[in-house]
């Protein structure tokens, strides 16, 4: 199976002994199976020709027959009508031999379309050409523009994809696909943001895992202390669970005693409360790395800080086996790593930074699959997301090898090593042409094999490219897509929704009165704000079960008092006029702490949804949740309601958009 994948080596093995058979009467039954525009792995020396040779012979050294077939059972009508337009366009045009148009058995109609392509901005091309000058690193972050396009390509991916899980899709049937397996690593961030379970199904470096990361920096920082922005990432980890606020407070009595961060834990009586105490275990932490083996100190911090079980918690159902996989297998690194020769933290350290290791295979049955066209191979999805689609042509290599093999000789007519494909000398210069005759048909090949893993759905990503693309995926398909809106993003458990900001730019909004009151800001501090954030968040995970009970009191640094008070609040909300707004049967859309820019101002709604009730069809709340027995009394607070509302008609224009305060009375007081 897979013939089409064979390297002429492999084929002159198999055929030195199925000549042997050639003519006899007791020649074996051969069955090959393969598709010559399914090969994709010319990297590893795989040649479609071979297979062309292999029928040959089987035909006539074997007697046997050729068997082809253009039928389908797994795409639906509209992906195999794309895939015959893109590649009966494809053959037309640019010789692209052996397609024939195919069949499907399935009845679906299907989906097909193409996400808004990521613009690439004036500002982004001056940037690209600035980035050799000058710049302190330690106060002004690296941006490449490249790398913030793929963050913007991958948040609207994300979108898409919540909203696909919204409408009734699981996170298994969601498949994504790159060309290469960088361009998996931003939307694996932006989907871990939207708490969507997602993995990338190949070969992943440990030091790429995120809870690696976090803890290497604890190591980090306990073998080199001046080490603040590793202190930051350890104490932002489950290990210690710091919030933005409290880094803040470190931050500032840095700033203030000129002393690290590590030097500033230890003095307890200028922190805030949920600092306090971590100095001394920092010490200790430190004190085990100084005295003890690494891997024997790094077991001691596991075990006295209950690591495993902190991760665990902190990650999703769907992720939890990789995490817990990898924090163990971070432990073997430090005892096996080069033959234990890093006998040293700081060797330890530099070695794991370094990479090199790779995380422990694991695979997750729950979650949205990050692959590229090759790992591809073989799969299917029912909807089926292709990134980074309007790439540029491939530039001329330097330094490579030519080689010159078709599949019924039994060794190369010409091995070249080959300086500068710009430049190849007359002898190179045929065999040249057929390699990049080969490349442009493999650039075809993947093309077909990413259009045929979707068994529903079919859709296209891409950022503009700073020149102009003739052969790109993107170009070869946009004119059959139509294009797809993405509504703002929904977290799948209840955490924060995310809008794209770069999809929602909105006419400026009206003008109220009192424009200052757009944000309303308490102090933080209060046990009244601390508690009405406590009843936001219990109200925003939509449970008062006992596990989010204990996670409020933790986070908000409540009294078991204080801790129920929020839970009343929050039940009496649940239960009361707006109920529906957390029923599954009325909902069509919901979406947590949504974001919208409207009018040059970040908005954040604590609530959106969208009603499929009888009589409500089509009709979006913004639902605000007021401690206050009477909101609607309060000037400000209307007015901050009304631009909530008008943001929203203008993202659904001649749609039905309604406003109200949800109180804990339990009532629903609309907005007028």
């Amino acid at each position: 199976d897979e013939f089409q994948d064979t390297n002429p080596l492999q084929w002159q093995a198999l055929w030195s002994w199925l000549s042997a058979y050639g003519g006899a009467g007791t020649a074996p039954s051969v069955f090959i199976v393969g598709d010559p525009k399914q090969s994709i792995y010319r990297f590893r020396r795989a040649e479609p020709q071979v297979f062309i040779a292999a029928q040959q012979f089987v035909r006539e050294g074997l007697g046997g027959e050729l068997l082809s077939c253009d039928h389908t059972r797994r795409n639906a009508q509209r992906v195999i009508s794309t895939v015959n337009a893109a590649m009966g366009a494809a053959r037309d045009a640019d010789g692209y031999k052996g397609f024939r148009e195919h069949t499907t058995e399935s009845p679906e109609a299907g989906a097909v379309g193409r996400l808004p392509a990521i613009p690439r901005s004036k500002e982004d091309e001056a940037a690209s050409t600035g980035l050799g000058g000058w710049r302190d690193s330690l106060t002004t972050p690296r941006e490449i523009p490249e790398e913030t396009l793929r963050t913007l390509e991958a948040r609207q991916a994300a979108a898409w994809i919540s909203e696909q899980i919204a409408g009734g899709l699981k996170p298994e049937d969601v498949m994504v696909l790159s060309r290469k397996r960088a361009g998996l690593l931003p939307l694996q961030d932006e989907l871990r943001a939207l708490h969507i379970p997602a993995v990338v199904g190949e070969k992943t470096a440990l030091i790429d895992c995120c809870e690696v990361q976090d803890m290497v920096a604890l190591l980090d920082v306990l073998v080199s202390p001046q080490h603040d922005l590793s202190m930051a990432r350890a104490l932002k980890s489950p290990l210690f669970g710091l919030d933005d606020d409290a880094l803040v407070q470190i931050a500032l009595q840095r700033a203030e005693t000129g002393q690290s961060w590590f030097e500033v834990l230890q003095k307890q009586e200028h922190l805030p409360h949920a600092v306090q105490g971590l100095g001394p275990v920092l010490v200790q932490y430190k004190g085990w790395l100084d005295a003890f083996p690494p891997h024997d100190a790094l077991q001691a911090i596991y075990h006295h800080g209950d690591v495993l079980a902190k991760f665990a918690a902190a990650a999703p159902d769907a992720q939890r086996a990789s995490v817990l996989a990898n924090l163990r297998a971070l432990l073997a690194v430090a005892l096996q790593l080069d033959g234990g020769r890093y006998a040293t933290p700081y060797a330890l350290v530099r070695a794991l930074k370094a990479g090199g290791q790779l995380a422990p295979a694991t695979v997750s049955d729950a979650a949205v699959r990050l692959l590229t066209i090759h790992g591809a191979k073989g799969l299917e999805a029912e909807a089926v997301l292709l990134l980074d689609t309007d790439t540029l042509e491939r530039n001329a290599d330097s330094m490579g090898v030519l080689v010159d093999w078709p599949g019924e000789e039994v060794a190369p007519k010409k091995f070249v090593f080959l300086v500068s494909e710009t430049r190849p000398p007359a002898c190179a210069v045929e065999t040249l042409a057929e390699e990049q005759a080969a490349r442009r048909r493999e650039e075809l090949n993947a093309l077909y094999v990413a259009l045929t893993r979707a068994r529903h759905t079919l859709v296209l990503s891409s950022i503009t490219p700073h020149r102009e693309t003739t052969d790109s995926w993107w170009r070869r398909l946009d004119r059959l897509l139509d294009e797809v809106p993405v509504p703002p993003a929904q977290a799948l458990d209840g955490g924060t929704a995310r809008a794209s900001d770069f999809l929602l730019e909105l006419p400026a909004a009206p003008v109220y009165p009192e424009p200052k009151a757009i944000e309303v800001v308490a102090d933080e501090d209060t046990d009244a704000a601390r508690i009405g954030k406590a009843m936001h968040r219990l109200l925003e995970w939509g449970s008062l079960a006992p596990p989010q009970l204990r996670a409020v009191l933790r986070e908000f640094r409540l009294s078991p008092a204080q801790g129920q008070q929020a839970a009343e609040r929050a039940r009496s909300i649940l239960a009361g006029e707006g109920a529906w707004a957390w029923n599954a049967d009325v909902m069509a859309w919901q979406g947590n702490e949504v974001e919208l820019f409207h009018g040059g101002q970040l908005l954040r709604l604590d609530r959106l949804v969208q009603r499929r009730d009888a009589g409500h069809e089509g009709h979006w709340w913004v639902l605000d949740y007021k401690s206050n027995a009477a909101p609607q009394r309060l000037p400000e607070l209307v007015a901050t309601m009304q631009a909530y509302r008008a943001a929203v008609q203008e993202l659904y224009p001649g749609q039905t958009v309604k406003a109200a305060f949800l109180t804990p009375q339990g009532a629903v007081l609309e907005v007028p």
